[in-house]
């Protein structure tokens, strides 16, 4: 492979890096707009906590 080809390869690498970043952004945004403002949750960072998501595990799993 040439220098050309791995410039294109990191490239798009760095192209697919940046979409995922930008989903998991999205999605954590999303998750505190859901639980804070239309959940009436009552810190809209408790979403994003460890806690929180065991209760709200073990509330689907019945564990």
């Amino acid at each position: 492979m040439d220098k050309e080809s791995f410039a294109f390869v990191g490239k798009q690498v760095l192209l697919v890096l940046l979409v995922a970043l930008l989903a998991i952004v999205a999605l954590g945004l999303g998750l505190m707009v859901g639980y804070g403002v239309i959940g009436d949750g009552e810190n809209i960072w408790a979403i994003l906590s460890l806690e929180k998501w065991q209760e709200l595990i073990s509330k689907f799993t019945g564990k």
